[in-house]
């Protein structure tokens, strides 16, 4: 099955997934992708004026977003805010995210980077390797020790950097077909067992411009594996039917979640665990 996570700017999409992840992991569901926190600091009292102050509400600043590769759990430093990059001369003018005019500045380098982990995992997957173990006390701490650092979650594109957003409501299709027995050519398509592959994000880059994480992109068109029955990527909102459009035949479906205990449920649910 292939779940959609979307919504809003700063509704905690990352911080769920992170979660999820690190629950799942301790279930022995193994967990394979990116996860994409924000680095952020934050703000003093006085920065914040008025009641939002005194509630912590816009407390804190997002300066930039890592991505950590799962499941070993590297950190790479991704993005920066774009006016914070302009100031400190880090921006690169002929960079992907600068040509599509996004709110962020992300180097080609680390792009590449992390096209090379999807690489890795499809050349396993290609080999027929095995999932890989999952040992809560080792991978996946450094993902779960990373938690207190993410303040709210990767936003990378969107309608702060000048497009009309589309409209959610229009194209794509929700209907989930889950298939529990081979196909005609002997692969199984869905299944309780296996692991859970996730990319956070993916968007303008990916979805409109063909460009930034385009080897996760070729993992998803793949559709499922008995490695992979189920995926999850995040997604803007205004960006999901494009999401759908692409993705949702490959893998018979798709599912649309928000973050909450209903999404985290009905994950679980896919690989056979109660809530």
């Amino acid at each position: 099955m292939l779940f959609l996570l979307t919504g809003d700017v700063q509704i905690g999409k990352t911080r769920w997934l992170e979660r999820l992840a690190a629950e799942l992991a301790g279930d022995g569901v193994p967990v394979a992708g990116v996860l994409a926190p924000g680095v952020g600091r934050v703000r003093e009292p006085h920065e914040v004026p008025g009641e939002r102050g005194l509630a912590g509400e816009g407390r804190f600043e997002k300066l930039g977003i890592d991505n950590v590769l799962l499941p070993g759990g590297e950190r790479v430093p991704f993005a920066r805010r774009r006016d914070l990059a302009l100031a400190e001369g880090s921006f690169d003018p002929t960079s992907q995210s600068a040509s599509a005019q996004l709110a962020w500045e992300i180097a080609d380098e680390a792009i590449a980077r992390v096209n090379a982990h999807f690489d890795r995992i499809a050349a396993e997957l290609a080999a027929g390797y095995a999932p890989l173990p999952v040992d809560p006390a080792a991978g996946m701490f450094h993902v779960k020790h990373s938690f207190a650092q993410t303040y709210v979650s990767r936003e990378t594109s969107g309608a702060e950097a000048g497009e009309t957003p589309a409209d959610p409501s229009t194209g794509g299709s929700r209907i989930v077909v889950e298939a529990d027995e081979p196909d005609a050519e002997g692969s199984v398509t869905v299944g309780a067992e296996g692991g859970l592959l996730v990319v956070d994000e993916l968007g303008r880059l990916e979805l409109m411009r063909d460009g930034g994480l385009v080897s996760a992109v070729a993992l998803l068109e793949r559709g499922p594996s008995a490695r992979f029955p189920h995926a999850l990527v995040v997604v803007r909102d205004w960006l999901c039917p494009r999401a759908e459009e692409r993705f949702a035949g490959a893998w018979d479906g798709s599912r649309v979640l928000s973050p909450g205990d209903d999404a985290r449920g009905l994950v679980r649910a896919s690989f056979g665990l109660s809530g």
